[in-house]
C-alpha cells in the first residue's frame, strides 16, 4: 500500500527499511543543505532544553556527552593502539 505522503517529505523516525536508500539518495548533501538540516533540528532542540522557564543543565550536558562521544568515537584508533602498547 502506497503512503501518501511523497519519500522525500518523511521524515527519519517515519521511514519503512526498505524506502531508506532511497530516501538518504534524495537528502541534499550540499554544504547549503547540510547547514539547512542543522537548522531544522537546533531550533527544536533550543526551545526543548536551553529555551524554558525553569531551565537546568540538561540541555547543555546533552551537548557536551554529544562532543565528548564524537571525539571518542573519531580518536578510538588511536586509544587502541595506545592502549595495547607495553611500556617497557
Amino acid at each position: 500500500m502506497a503512503s501518501p505522503v511523497p519519500v522525500k517529505e518523511k521524515k527519519l523516525m517515519d521511514m519503512k527499511l526498505g524506502e531508506l536508500p532511497g530516501w538518504i539518495l534524495m537528502r541534499d548533501f550540499t554544504p547549503r543543505g547540510i547547514a539547512g538540516a542543522f537548522q531544522r533540528g537546533y531550533y527544536p532542540y533550543y526551545n526543548k532544553y536551553v529555551n524554558v522557564k525553569k531551565g537546568n543543565v540538561a540541555g547543555i550536558s546533552m551537548v557536551l556527552a554529544a562532543y565528548v562521544l564524537f571525539n571518542y568515537c573519531r580518536c578510538y584508533k588511536e586509544l587502541k593502539h595506545e592502549r595495547l602498547r607495553k611500556y617497557h
